[in-house]
């Protein structure tokens, strides 16, 4: 095969991060595909090839996998993207994210690593309290839509009015809106042109009380009265109540919610939500795990850990630890196990997180928790007591090398590090055996039931690790080491935009954007050769994709942080 030819092949198994991999007989190559199921035949498209292995994105099924036994709930199943697995019974679910963390994790864990299993979450559908939606079309000059992006595209829209991940007072209230938004003939916002009105439609729900807010964001090129949409949405028939509706005034051009104005139209801009048994105040942009009552399995795998390694316990002297919560968002965490620690103190980079954190300790009556702004490799030092116990919930990307370096130093026994990304924790353990770090037990909590993704909690501690396994770890081939490079090279740039967007983009694309957003150049590279030679202009779905992949390698600082 070579690249842009288009086949068809059944797929042999699914490794983590949802890589389909099959074997093409008669030629010997292997091919990886993604967003599939094992057992599926599907067609795809080649779009890059490295050895004898071809690398394709996924067109169409062409027969399900003998795994989908139950039909869909959603009328854009294997459109939208983002419930790959709601044709797989839930117990299988479970199955294929235990084997694929398992076979992930095999080259760092040991003999006497304990695998505590997967925890389901208690909602197999309408689990989400938050969602995030774009105004749209599905085909062009079709009706409005109001929903997610269809997989692999940045423009066409699917109408959500369905989604099985959503709570029903959130679709009537998605339809609501959409439908009168339609009937003003107002226009949605085309993030190729720049130009247009309606842009998102943010809604958060309170598993505890049932409180619904809401956020409309559109642009300022329009203005429009929502009285008669708020009188609509405060009549209707909801299961729970609105706490808010606000109209909020976006024109930025990246494709995220990043208002200039926000408008109360009614009601307030909070709600609380309760988890293991505390309050938290969750605010229109408050960062807040998406799956309330999967949180609470979340945290609860993460405490029994901490108990395990008898942190909480007094000490010689009397005195429990002093624990640091790293990567703490709004301080869930930190609160939860602050019963069981002397101190502690969560450091996070988002400062409006932070503000959340202080004021959600407030509302729990909790004094031994300092929560601070700022990186965390930068204020590890700075701290006025060593800790005796870390817990690690970085964002997807892991942890950096500092970061890692600086916490052995601490020269702790025991720490836990949860994971929303298990290659970026495999590259990190790959790192911390280096200095006798191993997996003592782990576990798996399911989040996200009917998509692929899936949380990973492990419980570290020093031990003697054998040089032989070592060497066979950091020869790992499919280890996303990004993170201690300075960056990524301009082919792991065009590989990521390749894989996410289906299209190539070339040396100069990336050159060119890299100058745009700041990023030095050699002096000499990719300067035309002529004086009076003229290059075209990069396609600016082009440059907003390897912007993208900037923040991804973190070759700049992403605008918004991902739940």
């Amino acid at each position: 095969m070579k690249k842009k030819d288009i086949a068809s092949a059944v797929i042999d198994r699914v490794d983590y991060p949802n890589k389909g991999v099959f074997h093409v007989d008669e030629t010997g190559e292997e091919g990886v595909v993604k967003n599939v199921i094992p057992g599926q035949e599907v067609l795809f498209r080649v779009y890059k090839k490295h050895g004898t292995t071809v690398f394709g994105n996924r067109l169409e099924v062409v027969k399900p996998s003998p795994l989908e036994t139950r039909p869909p709930l959603c009328d854009h199943f294997g459109r939208c993207g983002g419930c790959l697995y709601q044709t797989v019974p839930y117990a299988d679910q479970l199955r294929m994210k235990e084997e694929q963390i398992r076979c992930l994790l095999g080259p760092v864990t040991d003999e006497d690593t304990v695998f505590d299993g997967i925890k389901a979450s208690p909602m197999e559908f309408e689990y989400r309290n938050k969602i995030d939606l774009s105004f749209g079309d599905e085909e062009i000059g079709g009706p409005l839509a109001l929903g997610m992006h269809r997989t692999g595209t940045r423009y066409t829209v699917l109408d959500a009015e369905n989604c099985a991940l959503a709570h029903p007072d959130m679709r009537l209230i998605l339809k609501t809106i959409r439908d009168y938004c339609a009937s003003a003939g107002l226009p949605f916002y085309n993030k190729l042109k720049h130009i247009g009105y309606l842009r998102y439609l943010m809604l958060r729900r309170s598993e505890a009380s049932g409180e619904i807010l809401a956020v409309l964001a559109t642009s300022s090129q329009e203005e429009h009265d929502f009285g008669g949409l708020a009188e609509q949405l405060k009549a209707l028939p909801l299961q729970g109540s609105f706490a808010g509706f606000h109209h909020a005034i976006c024109d930025r051009v990246a494709d995220a919610l990043l208002p200039d104005e926000v408008r109360c139209i009614f009601g307030r801009d909070y709600f609380y939500e309760k988890i293991l048994g505390l309050t938290f105040k969750v605010t229109l942009f408050s960062f807040f795990q998406t799956n309330t009552r999967g949180a609470e399995v979340l945290y609860a795998a993460v405490r029994d850990y901490m108990e395990t390694s008898g942190i909480g316990s007094p000490g010689a002297d009397g005195r429990k630890p002093v624990i640091y919560d790293l990567y703490s968002g709004t301080g869930t965490i930190a609160q939860l196990v602050s019963k069981n620690a002397e101190h502690v103190y969560g450091i996070e980079i988002v400062s409006e997180a932070v503000e959340d954190a202080r004021r959600n300790a407030a509302v729990n009556g909790i004094e031994n928790c300092t929560f601070l702004a700022g990186d965390v490799p930068e204020l590890l030092g700075t701290l006025p007591e060593r800790p005796d116990y870390v817990i690690l919930d970085p964002p997807r990307e892991g942890v950096s090398e500092k970061a890692l370096r600086q916490i052995n130093d601490y020269h702790i026994p025991n720490m836990v590090y949860i994971s929303c990304k298990a290659t970026s924790f495999l590259r990190d353990m790959v790192y911390l055996r280096r200095f006798g770090w191993k997996m003592s037990r782990f576990v798996l909590v399911d989040m996200f039931p009917q998509t692929q993704h899936v949380e990973t909690v492990v419980q570290l501690s020093k031990g003697n690790i054998s040089s032989e396994k070592i060497r066979v770890e950091f020869n790992l081939e499919d280890m996303d080491m990004s993170k201690f490079q300075q960056g990524a090279t301009y082919e792991q740039i065009q590989d990521w935009v390749q894989e996410k967007y289906g299209f190539h983009v070339t040396h100069l694309n990336i050159a060119k954007t890299k100058r745009k957003c700041g990023i030095i150049e050699r002096q000499n590279y990719n300067l035309p050769k002529r004086e009076d030679s003229r290059s075209p202009e990069t396609p600016k779905e082009k440059e907003e994709a390897i912007i993208e992949a900037f923040k991804v390698f973190q070759m700049i600082q992403a605008l918004d942080k991902q739940d």
